[in-house]
């Protein structure tokens, strides 16, 4: 997910200037946070927890090269992972509500008159959500931009910084999952 901002040429530790740079500037990155993802008010925690997330991020995957700009580089890095984020919640509040509104008859036919067929959908899409939900973080990730999303393999290669070849495999790992959930062997 941390994709690299322009380096500096001369050698260096990044990693310890990053986590000393995210030491010091915690607060502000915080309110980075919350102030670019119009989360402000008692949203601390979840900007926290945003900022938390970005430094175990760095901890497992630290950057191979120096960053020129700690600083720029750690709000870049909180501000994407806030809106990953969000889009997850507003993904997950839109299925919710899905399964939980009465269908409009018109849209769907009998299913909307039918509480038996109704109930069954929802457990189905119930399922799906919990396997997806059940995935590694990495392969949920490239499921949910590839599959809900509708990145392109390459787009999401790009965006999550790993090859297409891993996008791949963790797609395939994705829909296997789903596929097993929908047959009951999950």
């Amino acid at each position: 997910m941390i994709q690299a901002l322009p380096v500096a040429a001369e050698g260096g530790q990044p990693l310890d200037d990053l986590l000393s740079t995210l030491r010091l500037h915690y607060s502000e990155l915080v309110a980075h946070v919350r102030r670019h993802t119009g989360r402000s008010g008692g949203d601390q925690a979840w900007a926290s927890d945003i900022v938390h997330e970005v430094c175990i991020e760095l901890l497992a995957a630290p950057p191979q090269n120096p960053i020129h700009a700690p600083l720029a580089f750690l709000r870049e890095v909180s501000r994407r992972r806030a809106i990953d984020h969000l889009r997850s919640e507003t993904r997950r509040a839109q299925w919710i509500e899905y399964s939980d509104a009465p269908p409009d008859a018109e849209d769907c036919g009998s299913y909307g008159q039918n509480p038996e067929l109704r109930h069954a959908l929802q457990q189905t899409l119930l399922r799906l959500v919990v396997a997806i939900e059940a995935l590694p973080l990495r392969c949920r990730e490239v499921f949910i931009l590839c599959k809900i999303h509708e990145y392109s393999q390459p787009e999401a290669a790009e965006h999550l910084a790993i090859s297409i070849k891993t996008v791949e495999k963790h797609l395939r790992r994705g829909i296997e999952s789903c596929r097993r959930a929908l047959e009951g062997e999950w």
